[in-house]
């Protein structure tokens, strides 16, 4: 067993990771969830900066084809009317940052969180889908589907057939999957409303559509003291953990930036640790958007991106955190 792979890196990866990942991707089944969490106020590090994406508008979020070493970004579409519909572009990225292709998805949602599940020779994309207008002018999804990436081609996700519906009612829909489980997670609103919950499930389960008796449900503990609130742009899961990332663009009145990383013990849901994040603090107009975990020489990676740039030029910038406690 090699370095890379040792006792403690099979306990970050995970059984599930460990006995099910092959070079035709990750197999379906039960695993074991990892043993301990990420290090939070540990240092952070950057590995995509200040990187175009196919549209000029800002990153949303993204995700890990840990198989074929790519990166998949989602955001809203450039164009008039486009964040109105919840039209957004995936841009399929080197693990170098450069562009390798992208596609569209007519009618989702605004891309807070996305899924990859390389399959063979294919990639699956997860996204929301079906959008519902909100009055901000932003439209959020009601279910998710699923889709291969195909290279300059357009999916409607109101028409698209391998469409998911776990919980009837739900809305401001999207998915992440955990690479050290398989598990899949829905972060949802129930009745329209507020505070974010989320519904675990085997991701086996899930395609299969039993949704009957998920590994949990809960909803998101309170992140800050009552009267204050937190402006949500991303989240993963990784084990037994769920990590969420918070904050708002830079402006003069906040120098320092707003960004926060909150680890949450999905089996009871209380929030074990929240941590003030200056990544990327020379980021002119720097926000952060999405959340990730990668797989890098048999090691987890806790990433979370920012956008930043002016407007009609973002860019995308990806940093990590990898020790663990």
């Amino acid at each position: 067993m090699t370095d890379a792979m040792s006792r403690r890196g099979l306990l970050k990866l995970g059984a599930g990771f460990a006995a099910a990942s092959t070079v035709a991707g990750l197999v379906a089944r039960p695993a074991q969830a990892v043993e301990g969490r990420f290090n939070l106020a540990s240092p952070s590090y950057s590995f995509i900066w200040k990187n175009p994406l196919e549209d000029p508008s800002i990153m949303q979020s993204f995700a890990f084809d840990t198989v074929n070493n790519h990166i998949y970004t989602i955001q809203v579409m450039h164009g008039t009317g486009a964040r109105a519909r919840g039209d957004l572009t995936i841009t399929k990225l080197s693990a170098t940052g450069a562009n390798l292709g992208h596609m569209y998805v007519r009618d989702a949602g605004h891309g807070v969180s996305m899924a990859v599940e390389p399959v063979g020779n294919q990639v699956f994309i997860w996204t929301e889908a079906d959008a519902q207008p909100f009055p901000n002018e932003y439209s959020f999804g009601r279910t998710i589907i699923r889709f291969p990436f195909q290279n300059a081609t357009e999916v409607d996700s109101k028409a698209w057939a391998d469409k998911y519906v776990p919980i009837p009612g739900a809305t401001v829909t999207t998915p992440s999957i955990d690479p050290s489980t398989n598990r899949i997670t829905m972060q949802y609103w129930l009745n329209g409303a507020e505070p974010r919950r989320y519904a675990v499930y085997s991701l086996a389960d899930f395609k299969a559509r039993r949704f009957n008796n998920p590994v949990y449900q809960f909803a998101e503990p309170p992140l800050v003291p009552a009267g204050q609130t937190v402006t949500h742009q991303g989240w993963a899961t990784y084990g037994e953990y769920l990590y969420t990332l918070d904050g708002t663009y830079a402006k003069p009145s906040l120098p320092e930036g707003d960004t926060y990383i909150t680890c949450i013990d999905m089996r009871t849901a209380a929030v074990v640790h929240r941590s003030f994040s200056q990544a990327g603090i020379s980021l002119d107009g720097r926000e952060p958007e999405g959340m990730s975990v990668r797989i890098v020489n048999g090691q987890p990676q806790l990433c979370f991106g920012f956008g930043s740039g002016p407007t009609g030029a973002r860019v995308a910038s990806m940093f990590y955190k990898s020790a663990w406690m």
